[in-house]
This record gives C-alpha cells, sequence and structure tokens, in this order.
C-alpha cells in the first residue's frame, strides 16, 4: 500500500483537496490529511473539514507522495508551514513524488523542485515557479513532480497521482469506474 500525505490548511480549495482524497483512496492508497495549524479547518468556500491528524501530530515521513492542494490564502499557510516543508525534503530526498495544483506550484518552486521540469499552475502564478519550464498540458508529470492548473482538471490531476503510483492500467480503470463509462 503506498503511503501519501495531503496537507490542508484554512483556505486551501475544497474541490482540489477531496478529490484528490477520494480518488486516492478509491485507488487503495494509505492516504493521510494533515492539517497545518489545526486539526480542524475550512476550506476557501467555507466548508468545514476535519483532517486525520494536525500536522505537529505527525512523526514520521516516509510518504511516497506529498501533495499541496491550491487555494488562497491555503495556499501561502501551507508555503509558511515549517512541517510541509520538512515533508517535501524528506519525499523529494528518497525520489517519491511531490504533486500540487494551482497556486499551489509555487511551494515546490520556491523550494527548487521545479529546477529543470515542466510544470503548470494557476494563471498569474507563473513567476514562482522557478527553474521551470512553463507547460501547456493543464496537467503535467515531468519524473516525480506533478502539477496542474486548477480547480476545473481536480479529477485529471488526481488521475494522474494514481497512475503515479498504481500505473496506467488502475487509473484507466478508475477513470471508468467515476466517470461510468
Amino acid at each position: 500500500m503506498k503511503k501519501v500525505v495531503l496537507f490542508f490548511a484554512d483556505g486551501t480549495e475544497e474541490v482540489e483537496a477531496l478529490t484528490v482524497v477520494d480518488v486516492l483512496r478509491r485507488a487503495g492508497a494509505e492516504l493521510t490529511v494533515v492539517g497545518v495549524g489545526t486539526r480542524e479547518v475550512v476550506g476557501s468556500h467555507g466548508i468545514r473539514i476535519t483532517a486525520d491528524i494536525a500536522e505537529t501530530e505527525l512523526t514520521a515521513y516516509d510518504f511516497d507522495m506529498v501533495i499541496v492542494p491550491g487555494g488562497l490564502p491555503g495556499t501561502t499557510h501551507l508555503d509558511e508551514s515549517a512541517v510541509v516543508d520538512t515533508v517535501l525534503r524528506e519525499v523529494h530526498a528518497r525520489g517519491g513524488i511531490l504533486a500540487a495544483i494551482c497556486a499551489a506550484p509555487l511551494v515546490l518552486g520556491k523550494r527548487g523542485y521545479l529546477q529543470g521540469k515542466e510544470a503548470i499552475c494557476y494563471p498569474g502564478f507563473e513567476s514562482h515557479l522557478i527553474g521551470a519550464t512553463l507547460s501547456e498540458r493543464r496537467v503535467c508529470r515531468d519524473g516525480n513532480v506533478i502539477t496542474a492548473a486548477g480547480m476545473g482538471v481536480a479529477l485529471d490531476f488526481a488521475l494522474t497521482l494514481t497512475e503515479a503510483l498504481y500505473g496506467t492500467e488502475k487509473a484507466e480503470s478508475l477513470r471508468r469506474s467515476v466517470l461510468a463509462d
């Protein structure tokens, strides 16, 4: 079973986070939602979320993938979190997958994880993709980095994460089941 962590802060875009949680749990991932600042968080559209744990309760960093969803001011809170920074550093050092959507690729860009990579983000945040080549794709995978443009591609983003963890066959099977085709 693949271990995944998704960080959720006050002001996180709910669809970007919860679509990923739903799809990856359907795929079989052991996905932990970590609340930044507190376990009880409120998304960018006022939806209250109870995270699995608060960031202060996180004791192990042995994840296969770390996900930072966008939304404002959620992205700012994720960018300022020392725990998010530590987990990104640990997962990256082990060759794990770093994933970000919407404004959140700035978290990866500011730390140098996009250097030499193709990446995408929500329009207006491109200057934070330091060292990256801006992609024309709405969901972009370059090696161990996956980025996406925004809420409108949350399902495609989640399925790309599934493919990165479990392969094309699993991702296609899930795609068919959630799109009922």
